[in-house]
């Protein structure tokens, strides 16, 4: 009986919060509409790039805390907000909702850019052996300019 009580609880969640926020990929699925705040630090996230457990490794924090602050309307302490907003490449004021966030200049794509966008796409092992040959490419370039 408890199990089909819980089950129509999560339907409900679901209907009502719609299925970005109900995905049970996501972890245990929420029976209240997520805050507006978590949203908002949720979808900074998600523009810049990063999975919840890639974030809590940049910022130096627990999974749990990118979890609670993603389900909650709470902000994340005043001594996270600066890393957090320059992780996210947006000003203090944007991370809080103070002011809007800007949309970012389309510009040309350069051949760069174009490489590392199809690096995305390929599975996440290929793309750490990208990552990879990058970093010991560019720790090579820093040990030859620091010995000229």
């Amino acid at each position: 009986m408890l199990v089909i009580y819980w089950l129509g609880r999560y339907m409900q969640a679901c209907f009502s919060a719609g299925p970005l926020y109900c995905d049970m990929a996501k972890g245990r699925p929420a029976i209240l509409p997520q805050p507006e705040m978590g949203a908002h630090l949720a979808q900074l996230r998600e523009a810049a790039g990063f999975t919840q457990k890639q974030l809590a490794e940049k910022l130096d924090v627990p999974l749990s805390n990118i979890t609670f602050w993603e389900r909650s309307d709470k902000p994340p302490r005043a001594e996270m907000l600066p890393k957090m907003a320059q992780t996210f490449g947006v000003s203090v004021d944007v991370l809080l909702k103070l002011q809007p966030v800007k949309p970012k200049k389309t510009v040309a794509k350069g051949r760069l850019q174009e490489v590392f966008e199809e690096v995305s796409k390929l599975p996440r092992r290929q793309q750490q052996k990208v990552v990879e040959m990058a970093e010991g490419f560019l720790s090579l370039q820093r040990h030859s300019l620091t010995s000229h």
